[in-house]
């Protein structure tokens, strides 16, 4: 099958970040599929361009045997305001659009749309439309809901817009993929989406790395390495911005500072120097920022970890979403303190994997924290449970070829234009 894959945030080799469409990729790129991306130049995380794409509109390049990459232009307003970051989106739809055109050569089967950001929809209607082939949209976030909720979209005409654009593309769309059972009901009850459109291929565990590194990392020595051999380590891996509201974090680092636990927080975004200057004038030596490191090098740190966290701030949008990176606690068996309500919470209480933390309740973290100090044999115990429950029904590798069976069954629809 001939794939044509677009997804503006689709990570460079060497960066951290939700890697779910680069393992997907790469799995099928093993089955035999050629997928082609078109992606964009500007890190979701850091907001910025690697050197190797300043100065171009286009950059080819192939990911692993199988997918080849095309980047394309994207505004490096992106960080600067709402404004920029819009134009930041709409740079990207005209560029891919072009890219689509004239970039890439030859037929495809399908094309696979992968939002946020909402507007590259219009790409994919384009392209379909142009190429003569159905596409699938995945939601990976409820948008323009969650835009709205943190408080980045707050133009009444612009969320009128995201609204109309929505239901238009949901309409368009072949086949509808949501991550979540919540967003497959906000979908069908919310927003009147026919329930045979829609299907569920969820985030996954990467177990194939996991496994690997599980029989294979000294984490011991690796955690004397970082001097924190004799703490109670937590980390969180994500973004740090608005939504994830990191300063929850921060806020129990303070309470516990007398304590044996000890945060990392990996990852970039918007608001990783103020919540650097936070700490330092908190004098949190318990609290230590590393920056995004490649999809390995993040496995060796859960591993060398006694826990993982997950965490966004309180609004009702993120009751319908899982974190990505819990899954990959999971699958390295460590049990997670859950700072995100509704399916997250459900999940990680169905697994027995960890305990829910109110968010934006520190002093709720902070006990669940002491919980921990003070009976470190549910450590073991709660990470194996959520690494059986992950392997049961989140493997990245049975997912793809699920995914796969989805394009098969859209390419043997009649056509929706």
């Amino acid at each position: 099958m001939r794939i044509l894959l677009i997804h503006q945030y689709f990570l460079d080799s060497q960066e951290g970040g939700g890697s779910r469409w680069n393992e997907m990729s790469r799995l099928w790129a093993e089955k035999g599929h050629k997928v082609t991306v078109l992606a964009g130049m500007v890190s979701y995380t850091k907001g910025v361009k690697s050197d190797k794409y300043k100065g171009k509109y286009f950059y080819q390049e192939d990911y692993v045997p199988g997918v080849n990459i095309v980047r394309c232009h994207v505004s490096e307003a992106y960080n600067v305001n709402f404004l920029g970051r819009l134009w930041a989106y709409f740079s990207f739809v005209f560029s891919s659009i072009w890219a689509g055109m004239f970039k890439i050569k030859g037929q495809y089967d399908v094309i696979v749309v992968t939002s946020p950001p909402l507007f590259v929809g219009i790409t994919a209607y384009v392209l379909s439309s142009i190429k003569r082939v159905p596409f699938v949209f995945e939601v990976r976030d409820l948008w323009p809901e969650s835009a709205i909720d943190t408080g980045v979209l707050t133009n009444k005409l612009i969320i009128r817009f995201a609204y109309w654009f929505e239901q238009f593309v949901y309409r368009k769309a072949r086949l509808i993929n949501v991550l979540t059972p919540a967003f497959r009901d906000t979908l069908i009850q919310k927003k009147g989406v026919p329930a045979e459109k829609i299907c569920f291929i969820p985030n996954a565990a990467d177990f194939s790395l996991s496994e690997e590194l599980l029989h294979t990392f000294d984490a011991k020595l690796f955690r004397r390495e970082l001097g924190i051999d004799d703490k109670l380590v937590i980390t969180y891996v994500g973004a740090h911005g608005v939504a994830n509201h990191l300063v929850q974090v921060l806020d129990t680092a303070e309470r516990l500072r007398d304590t044996k636990a000890y945060f990392m927080l990996i990852g970039d975004g918007m608001q990783k120097k103020e919540l650097m200057r936070d700490a330092q004038q908190r004098g949190l030596a318990n609290v230590r920022f590393i920056d995004s490191v490649a999809k390995r090098e993040v496995f060796k740190f859960i591993l060398a970890s006694d826990l993982g966290t997950s965490v966004l701030k309180k609004a009702d949008t993120f009751k319908t979403v899982y974190s990505n990176k819990t899954f990959d606690y999971m699958a390295c068996k460590k049990p997670i303190l859950m700072v995100i309500d509704g399916i997250s919470r459900q999940l990680v209480e169905e697994a027995q994997a960890g305990v829910f933390v109110e968010p934006e309740a520190p002093d709720k973290y902070t006990a669940e924290v002491q919980n921990y100090l003070q009976n470190p044999d549910l450590i073991a115990k709660q990470g194996t449970n959520g690494y059986l429950y992950a392997k049961k029904h989140f493997d990245r590798t049975v997912l793809a070829d699920n995914y796969i069976t989805i394009l098969e069954k859209c390419i043997g629809q009649g056509s929706s234009h």
